[in-house]
């Protein structure tokens, strides 16, 4: 019988189990406070979503006594099949790990996100022939709309998306999830000050765009998409920062026709993008 299969409890649970992942489970580790390095993905689909995305792990945490279902043992299977240690724990271990007792029994250990450092994506960019874009996030939160800008960076030909390391989301695996693998190729990297970034872009012969609502230039009017661009997308809800804001050599607007006073940051920088790439292959 495989770990997947649903099973009785007792002996022949950890007998499968031992069969599946090819070792005997290691001994259920005792409850631990603190959470480890890295990140935690939780619940059997995001497990089996995150697993399928080739997010990089470093194990997949079974609670003991756990039910087996189809969603556990496809995780346990994906999990087998790159390699990636399987351990029984607990369920005290995961509550802590993953700061939430609704994670199902399951867990997966994302590895620390390698960023790339700026100036080298910097250097790439400026270096490439033809005009280049960069992506730069202010105060932009939450993980998902990272990971979907990281998406349409990389769908639209961008070089790199540079993203601030205090009040900004990082490359977790919510964001690397988010990304449907695009951030595996595409440049991230994350820096101690956005507006010195600016500063150094600048220097390197890129023009600093910034988005928000209320901009001094309509995006149809646009005259700069053929030129270096380091766009700057602020935050949803309190736009660009004041420095930020005041180091931009233009600051575009989206015009809509409705009500609605902001588009989400990612559907933004999505359109701006596309704009930029449309214009460029005339």
């Amino acid at each position: 019988m495989e770990f997947g299969e649903v099973m009785r409890p007792g002996k022949k649970r950890r007998e499968s189990m031992a069969r599946a992942t090819q070792e005997r489970p290691r001994k259920p580790e005792a409850r631990r406070e603190t959470k480890p390095s890295g990140d935690a993905v939780a619940g059997r689909n995001p497990v089996v979503e995150a697993l399928r995305a080739k997010i990089p792990a470093k194990e997949l945490l079974i609670a003991e006594r756990a039910e087996i279902d189809e969603r556990m043992s496809e995780a346990i299977r994906l999990a087998k099949n790159v390699g990636l240690p399987i351990k029984e724990v607990a369920r005290g271990v995961l509550d802590g790990v993953t700061g939430t007792t609704i994670h199902q029994g399951i867990a997966l250990i994302i590895k620390p996100f390698q960023y790339s450092p700026f100036d080298q994506v910097l250097e790439r960019a400026a270096a490439k022939t033809g005009p280049s874009l960069l992506i730069g996030l202010d105060g932009v939160t939450d993980p998902h709309n990272l990971g979907e800008i990281v998406r349409s960076a990389a769908a639209f030909g961008a070089d790199g998306v540079i993203i601030p390391e205090r009040r900004n989301a990082a490359m977790t695996g919510s964001a690397w999830k988010a990304s449907a693998g695009a951030a595996a190729r595409m440049p991230i990297s994350q820096v101690t000050n956005l507006v010195r970034s600016i500063e150094d872009a600048k220097k390197g012969g890129f023009f600093v765009v910034g988005l928000a609502a209320d901009g001094d230039e309509d995006l149809p009017q646009f005259s700069l998409t053929k030129e270096s661009v380091y766009l700057i997308v602020g935050s949803e809800g309190k736009g660009l920062s004041r420095l930020v804001r005041e180091k931009c050599d233009l600051v575009l607007s989206i015009p809509m026709t409705s009500e609605v006073e902001s588009l989400n940051a990612s559907v933004a920088t999505a359109i701006v993008m596309h704009w930029i790439a449309a214009d460029r292959a005339k």
